[in-house]
C-alpha cells in the first residue's frame, strides 16, 4: 500500500519535474552566450579556435585581461564609462522624478498632450535622431568631450521612468503632502524630503535600467568621440579591439567580461529595490 502511494505521488509530481527540466534547459540556452564569453576570456588563441564551444578552459589564462586592460586602454575607458554613467543616472533621475511627481500628483492643462508627446518619442529610433543630436552637441561646443556624451545620453523622454514615478506618487496618501504644507514645506521641499525618500523602489529600478542602458551605449559615444579616442567608453573601446586584419577574440571576450562585472554588481546590490519597484508599478 505504501509503495502504491509513493508511485502515485511520483506520477503526480512528474509534470512539475518535467516543467523544471524544460525551464532549466531554456535558461541554460539563454545564459550560454554569457558563460561562453567568460570562458573564452580565459582561453588562449589556439584553444579558442580548437575548442570554441567548450565552456571549460584548459587553464585560467589571465593574460587576456591584462592585455585588454593595458594594451586596450580599458583603464581609461573604464573611468570614462563610470563618469558618464553616474552623471547620466543623476540627471535622468532628477528629470524623471520631478516630471513623474508633477504628472502623478497634479492636474493641469496640457497634461495629456505632454504624456502623448513623451509616448510618441518612444517610437523614434535613435538612428533617426542621431543627426539632430550631433548637430546640437556640435553647436553647443561639446564635441569630443565627456560633457557632450553625458548631455546626449541624458536626452529623450524616458517615458518608462516617468510613468513609474507618476504611478507611485499617485498612490501616496494626500494627507502626507498636506501635513508637509502645513509645516511650511513648499513644492520642492515636499518633493525632496517627503516624496522622494518614499520612492526608493522606483529609484532603484530606474538606476538599474539606466545603468545598463548607459553602460552598454555604443552609437552616441562612438559618434561623439570619433576624433578623440581617449574619451571612448567601454563599449566603444571594446569594438576598437577589432583590428582591420587581426581580431583579438580572446581580448574582446576578456574586455566584455570586464564590462559585464559592474552590471552584475549593481544589479545584485539593487535587485530588492528593482523587484519592489516593478511590483509597485504593476499594482499601481
Amino acid at each position: 500500500m505504501h509503495q502504491l502511494t509513493t508511485f502515485r505521488s511520483t506520477v503526480k509530481s512528474l509534470p512539475g519535474l518535467l516543467t523544471h527540466i524544460l525551464l532549466a534547459a531554456v535558461a541554460f540556452v539563454w545564459i550560454y552566450p554569457f558563460l561562453w564569453m567568460i570562458s573564452a576570456s580565459f582561453k588562449s588563441q589556439d584553444e579558442f579556435f580548437a575548442k570554441g564551444l567548450s565552456l571549460i578552459p584548459d587553464s585560467l589564462n589571465g593574460a587576456n585581461f591584462a592585455r585588454a586592460w593595458d594594451a586596450g586602454h580599458f583603464d581609461r575607458y573604464f573611468m570614462n564609462s563610470v563618469i558618464v554613467t553616474i552623471a547620466v543616472i543623476v540627471i535622468v533621475l532628477c528629470i524623471t522624478a520631478t516630471c513623474g511627481y508633477a504628472l502623478g500628483r497634479y492636474a493641469f492643462k496640457g497634461k495629456r498632450l505632454i504624456i502623448t508627446v513623451l509616448a510618441a518619442s518612444m517610437f523614434v529610433p535613435l538612428e533617426f535622431s542621431i543627426i539632430p543630436v550631433f548637430e546640437l552637441i556640435k553647436h553647443l561646443g561639446l564635441m569630443n568631450s565627456l560633457g557632450g556624451i553625458i548631455l546626449a545620453e541624458s536626452g529623450g523622454g524616458h517615458l518608462v521612468f516617468v510613468l513609474l514615478f507618476a504611478g507611485f506618487f499617485r498612490q501616496v496618501p494626500k494627507e502626507l503632502e498636506e501635513a508637509a504644507i502645513m509645516d511650511g514645506c513648499g513644492f520642492f521641499r515636499t518633493f525632496v524630503h517627503i516624496m522622494l525618500p518614499l520612492s526608493k523602489p522606483i529609484v532603484g529600478s530606474a538606476v538599474i535600467m539606466q545603468f545598463i542602458w548607459t553602460w552598454n551605449s555604443f552609437l552616441l559615444p562612438l559618434v561623439l568621440t570619433l576624433s578623440n579616442p581617449d574619451l571612448r567608453t567601454l563599449a566603444v573601446g571594446l569594438y576598437a579591439l577589432r583590428g582591420e586584419n587581426i581580431v583579438d577574440w580572446t581580448g574582446i571576450a576578456a574586455g566584455g567580461t570586464i564590462a559585464l562585472v559592474p552590471i552584475i554588481i549593481v544589479f545584485l546590490l539593487l535587485q530588492r529595490y528593482f523587484v519592489d519597484g516593478m511590483a509597485g508599478a504593476i499594482k499601481g
